[in-house]
């Protein structure tokens, strides 16, 4: 029978390239759902587009990091169940905290358009 080698590197690179990615994707699509939401001002507020179009590359990203922090945790001695145990809560944490983040600057966004996101021009 085949099994990986004991510590995981190609876990480590999988996850590390799964995350990077799946965040390509997300950069692409939240690019393309901001233009258009720019150009026609639709009714549709930006924080109701994250849809499936979003959130499939933002899932991409959270389990590819997830993956990778737990293989990284393998290399340094510690047993699989245990990674696997600290990096899901962290990833899961971090995640719904990044999510309710992009709902707020797209909220932003919508009420004072680019401009309210500039800090430069905070005094």
């Amino acid at each position: 029978m085949y099994s990986f080698p004991e510590p995981p590197y190609f876990l480590l690179i999988f996850g590390l390239f799964a995350g990077m990615t799946s965040g390509a994707a997300f950069e692409a699509t939240l690019k393309q759902k901001v233009q258009e939401w720019s150009k026609n001002r639709s009714t549709r507020t930006l924080a109701q587009m994250k849809g499936v179009q979003l959130q499939m590359p933002f899932l991409g990203i959270a389990a590819g990091i997830c993956v990778f922090l737990a293989a990284g945790l393998e290399i340094f001695g510690f047993p699989w169940w245990l990674s696997y145990s600290i990096s899901l809560p962290l990833t899961l944490f971090i995640s719904v905290l990044v999510w309710s983040q992009l709902g707020k600057l797209l909220n932003q966004l919508e009420r004072g358009g680019s401009k309210a996101l500039d800090l430069d021009s905070i005094n």
